[in-house]
C-alpha cells in the first residue's frame, strides 16, 4: 500500500537581475529615510542642532564666564581643580624663587639669618605656604618676616589674585548648581497631542503639569509649528517656524499651573492646520514645539521647559483622560493617567471642510431652491413661478428634506 508522505514545500525566491539587486538596498534606505522624521527638539527639550564651521571662536573666550557655565560637569570640575592647582603651584614657585635668590635655602640651620619666610626649606614647603596664604588658613609654622619687601609685595599680589580666582570659580560653580534647568525636569508634557471636537470646533490639545508643590510664577505657554515650506517665488525655507495660537488673544496662555492643564489650540482660518485632515496629517512631515516659561518660586530665576510632537504623536479623534478628583477636603491628581487618552467621535475631514459643510446646512431656503433650479437648467421666469407657487407647508417639507440630506452627507463624510 502506498502512503503519501508530506514533504515540506521549498519556496525559492525569484532571482532578480543584477541592477535590481543593487537598487533594492537603496530603495529600502530611501523608504526608511522618508518614514523617519528628524526632530528639531527632542522630547526632553534638548535642541537637536549642532553648530559647525564656527570660525569666530574667540567670541567664546570674550564671555568666558558663560562658556564655563555651559560646559559639562566633568569639564567644569576639571577646570575648577586645574585653576586652583596652577595658581598654588605658580605662587609656590615664586616663594621658592625669592628664598633661592635671597640665599635663605643656604642658611636653613643658621639662627642668625633672617629669612623671608620662616621654616621655608624647599619647594614643597613653599607650595604649602602658597596654599596657606591664598586660602587664609595660616597654621602659624611658616610666617613671612618684615625683612623681605619683595615677599610683602608678593603676598599682596597673591591675596588680591586669590580673591578674584575664588570669586570667579565659586560664582561659576554656584550658577552651575542653581541653574533652573533642573527645575524643568519636574515640568512634564503629555506624550501625545490630540485633535478632537471641543465646543463644536476642531481643536489641537496637549497637557502640561508640574510635579512640585512649589509653583512656577508667571507661567506662560507658547507653541511653534516647525515645517519646511516653499514660497510663491520658489524660495525653499527649511524648518520654517509658524506661531500656533494657544490663547494669546484671550490670555489663556498665562497659566496658573497648580494642577495639570490641557492647552487648547482652536483650528480656525488663522491656524496652520486649517486645511489638514486626518489622512493628510499622517503624510505630513511636521513638528510642534511647545515652550513653557516662568519663574521659579524658590529662587526667582527664569525657567524654561520644552518638548515636541511629530505627526505620528498627534492622535486624531482622541481626548485626555481626567486626572483630577475631589477627595475629602482637597483635590488629588493621579499622574498615572497623565498621558492616557481615549477615543472619541471626531470627523475625519479638515476644519475647513467641516466649516463648509456646517455653513451649507444653515443656508436660506430661497438660496438653496434657486441654486438647485439653476443647476437643472430651468429659465429664471419658471424658477420665479416655481418659488411663488410653493406653499408654507411645502416650504417646511422641502427645507426639512434638504437639511436632513445635508446632515446625512455630513455624517457620511465624517465616517469616511
Amino acid at each position: 500500500m502506498e502512503q503519501d508522505v508530506e514533504s515540506p514545500a521549498i519556496i525559492r525566491q525569484p532571482k532578480l537581475p543584477k541592477q535590481a539587486r543593487e537598487d533594492l538596498p537603496k530603495q529600502l534606505a530611501e523608504m526608511d529615510r522618508t518614514k523617519k522624521i528628524q526632530r528639531y527638539v527632542q522630547k526632553d527639550g534638548k535642541c537637536n542642532v549642532h553648530h559647525g564651521n564656527v570660525r569666530e571662536t574667540y567670541r567664546y573666550l570674550t564671555d568666558i564666564f558663560t562658556t564655563l557655565v555651559d560646559l559639562k560637569w566633568r569639564f567644569n570640575l576639571f577646570i575648577f581643580v586645574l585653576v586652583y592647582t596652577v595658581t598654588w603651584l605658580f605662587f609656590g614657585f615664586m616663594w621658592w624663587l625669592i628664598a633661592y635668590l635671597r640665599g635663605d635655602l643656604d642658611h636653613i640651620a643658621d639662627n642668625q639669618w633672617t629669612p623671608c619666610v620662616n621654616n621655608l626649606n624647599g619647594f614643597v614647603s613653599a607650595f604649602l605656604f602658597s596654599i596657606e596664604t591664598e586660602t587664609t588658613i595660616g597654621y602659624g609654622y611658616r610666617v613671612i618676616t618684615d625683612k623681605c619687601p619683595e615677599g610683602i609685595v608678593l603676598l599682596l599680589v597673591q591675596s588680591v589674585l586669590g580673591s578674584i580666582v575664588n570669586a570667579f570659580m565659586v560664582g561659576c560653580m554656584f550658577v552651575k548648581i542653581s541653574q533652573p534647568k533642573k527645575r524643568a525636569e519636574t515640568l512634564v508634557f503629555s506624550t501625545n497631542a490630540v485633535i478632537s471636537m471641543r465646543d463644536g470646533r476642531l481643536c489641537l490639545m496637549f497637557r502640561v503639569g508640574d510635579l512640585r508643590n512649589s509653583h512656577i510664577v508667571e507661567a506662560s505657554i507658547r507653541a511653534k509649528l516647525i515645517k519646511s515650506k516653499q514660497t510663491k517665488e520658489g524660495e525653499f525655507i527649511p524648518l520654517n517656524q509658524t506661531d500656533i495660537n494657544v490663547g494669546y488673544n484671550t490670555g489663556d496662555d498665562r497659566l496658573f499651573l497648580v494642577s495639570p492643564l490641557i492647552i487648547c489650540h482652536e483650528i480656525n482660518q488663522n491656524s496652520p492646520f486649517w486645511e489638514i485632515s486626518q489622512a493628510h496629517l499622517a503624510k505630513e512631515e511636521l513638528e510642534i514645539v511647545v515652550i513653557l516659561e516662568g519663574m521659579v518660586e524658590a529662587t526667582g530665576m527664569t525657567c524654561q521647559a520644552r518638548s515636541s510632537y511629530v505627526s505620528s504623536e498627534i492622535k486624531w479623534g482622541y481626548r485626555f483622560t481626567p486626572v483630577l478628583t475631589l477627595e475629602d477636603g482637597f483635590y488629588e491628581v493621579d499622574y498615572n493617567s497623565f498621558h492616557d487618552i481615549y477615543e472619541t467621535n471626531t470627523p475625519a475631514c479638515s476644519a475647513k471642510e467641516l466649516a463648509d459643510m456646517t455653513s451649507r446646512t444653515r443656508l436660506p431656503l430661497t438660496w438653496s431652491l434657486a441654486s438647485k433650479l439653476s443647476q437643472q437648467g430651468l429659465p429664471e421666469s419658471e424658477q420665479e413661478g416655481q418659488e411663488t407657487k410653493t406653499t408654507p407647508d411645502n416650504q417646511e417639507k422641502s427645507q426639512q428634506t434638504e437639511r436632513n440630506g445635508d446632515i446625512a452627507n455630513i455624517e457620511s463624510e465624517s465616517k469616511v
